[in-house]
């Protein structure tokens, strides 16, 4: 029995060893797989204390098995704050119309986060390792998209019923749902997100940052299919070099009658529903004109290519605004949200003009989605780039105040960004970036791109400042890469939100940029801010590492450069 009590030295020091595991959840050398407490684990999350008053207390759990309680959780947070939505609009006649309108948008999120936190928990529940890198990466954007989904909610809601949704009782399920959704966040990019995504594809050397590029855009379709497209004069759409895009089916929209459909709604409602993409892109083919359609791409559209007969040939175009009642989510012309969209040689606008204020041309919240030789036209808030990841190629960008915003990880390469007259007393700030969470891989990075004012503005005698971006939220994220800056820009380069809110949170970086508004000299002093000088430091935000577009983006046909510009 005395044996029992006699404690070697060993045995200290394998309780002293096993102690040190324990406290250090963020050492490198700490593997998911092992026990660990609910308290220990929850200090690597953003909100520690909500964490451990969610999460059992259990010291035989480990990361992965804490990361499937958490998303399991919130998918049942997520299905309770979607009855309660529903609940309360089937009241309607006690709402105001604002009131309405901020609930609708948090109707459509609210379904949206139940899909992707249904199809994140099928990863989760199956695998208790660490992720290869491009399903890491599905996994994260999807998760990073529910956060992003459930801050729209709530700012529709503050700017059109602030009081009211905390008299209803949304505000506190809402501000749950978040924390919750955080912590899920965290918990699945400490157990299944690889430490060094950068390894999983391309690594440059200096000289190799700007090489690589797929080259050009040619179509593969049925003999039948190449009739149609003979007969409509659009054999020679575009470049045919490169990657064969394939069509398994095709329409043309023209308002003289003379193809399958005079409105770009109703050839949308022809294409099928839930394709995988295998047999290829359903394309709508939109003859030159002026469409004043609000256009909305379902996301059961899925593998849809618009193509039309050019910029300023090919315009889709509407006038909804803040100022006229609509959401800043609703007064989009153009709305998509379907995987796999593709648009090519279209013009979108959003003609209410800087008076009405926020005014969206387009909002893209959908995943692997491609514009390329597309031109946006508005004022404020021109470019609603909302979630999950996208590409824009040779695309020209019109606006005025937060022009490009939103919270996807988007790259733009090779476009014009045109910073328009704003109104009296208002600035010009090219981007406004909306990432709300340190775990999010979402951000907005552009490359090769050129900004120049446009005509308004350049022959104005007036002295509207225009600045590279401003942060929208807490840990906003944009980054300018070997991109021409006109005199049109700022010295400072930068501009604050609100006093110093996020400048110390927020990630700016410019690298290898020209032009006479591409001196850093003056820029702004902000922790938040940096000078790149080291390529390796730019990898993270290419093409191939930010939205893993060698992925996915060979399949558009759309040219794009991999490693960088």
């Amino acid at each position: 029995m005395a044996s029992k009590f006699l404690i070697s030295s060993f045995t200290i020091l394998v309780v002293l060893t096993l102690l040190s595991f324990l406290s250090c959840v963020s050492c490198a050398d700490v593997r998911p797989g092992n026990p660990i407490s609910s308290g220990t684990i929850c200090q690597s999350t953003p909100y520690p204390a909500f964490c451990k008053s969610m999460l059992p207390n259990n010291n035989s759990a480990n990361v992965y098995d804490y990361g499937r309680f958490s998303v399991r959780k919130s998918i049942s947070s997520a299905r309770f704050f979607l009855s309660l939505i529903e609940r309360i609009l089937s009241r309607p006649s006690s709402l105001t119309n604002g009131v309405i309108q901020a609930l609708n948008d948090c109707q459509f999120l609210a379904a949206l986060n139940i899909d992707f936190l249904l199809s994140s928990f099928q990863t989760v529940d199956t695998t208790s390792t660490i992720l290869p890198p491009l399903k890491a990466d599905d996994v994260q954007t999807l998760l990073s998209a529910i956060l992003t989904n459930s801050q729209t909610c709530l700012d529709g809601l503050q700017a059109t019923a602030s009081a009211w949704s905390v008299k209803s009782g949304l505000s506190m399920p809402l501000a749950n749902d978040t924390k919750l959704n955080s912590v899920s966040l965290a918990l699945f990019t400490k157990g299944w997100v690889p430490k060094n995504k950068k390894g999983m594809t391309w690594k440059p050397n200096k000289k190799q940052l700007a090489l690589t590029s797929n080259g050009g855009f040619s179509f593969k379709m049925s003999s039948r299919h190449q009739a149609i497209f003979e007969a409509v004069g659009r054999r020679k759409l575009l470049p045919t070099v490169g990657d064969q895009v394939l069509v398994s089916d095709i329409v043309t929209v023209s308002q003289d009658g003379s193809g399958n459909f005079t409105t770009i709604n109703d050839a949308v409602a022809a294409a099928p529903n839930n394709t995988d993409g295998t047999n290829g892109y359903f394309l709508v083919y939109i003859t030159a004109g002026v469409y004043e359609e609000y256009v909305s791409i379902a996301k059961k559209k899925k593998y849809l290519m618009l193509i039309g007969d050019g910029i300023n040939q090919t315009v889709i175009t509407g006038n909804r605004s803040v100022v006229d009642g609509w959401t800043t989510f609703n007064s989009a012309t153009f709305v998509v949200t379907a995987p796999g969209f593709v648009a090519v040689d279209i013009t979108f606008r959003n003609t209410a003009g800087g008076i009405k204020h926020q005014a969206v041309a387009v909002r893209n919240g959908a995943d692997l989605s491609t514009f390329y030789r597309c031109s946006f036209e508005a004022y404020q808030d021109t470019l609603y780039v909302h979630s999950l990841r996208q590409f824009y190629r040779e695309c020209d960008i019109y606006g005025s105040v937060d022009y490009i915003f939103g919270n996807a990880a988007v790259v733009f390469q090779n476009c014009n960004l045109y910073p328009r007259l704003p109104l009296s007393g208002q600035f010009n700030a090219i981007t406004a970036q909306g990432r709300t969470d340190p775990n999010q891989n979402t951000g907005i990075s552009i490359q090769n791109c050129t900004i120049k004012a446009a005509d308004d503005l350049a022959s104005s005698n007036s002295t509207t400042q225009t600045y590279l971006g401003r942060p929208w939220k807490e840990y906003s994220r944009t980054i300018y890469l070997q991109s021409f800056m006109d005199s049109v820009i700022n010295p400072v380069g930068w501009h604050e939100w609100s006093g110093d809110f996020a400048l110390n949170t927020s990630y700016y970086a410019e690298y290898g940029n020209t032009g006479p508004g591409s001196d850093t000299s003056g820029r702004v002093t902000w922790s938040g801010f940096h000078i790149i000088n080291n390529v390796e430091d730019v990898v993270d935000f290419t093409v191939t590492n930010f939205i893993v577009g060698d992925s996915w983006l060979p399949q558009t046909g759309v040219p794009y450069s991999t490693g960088g510009v």
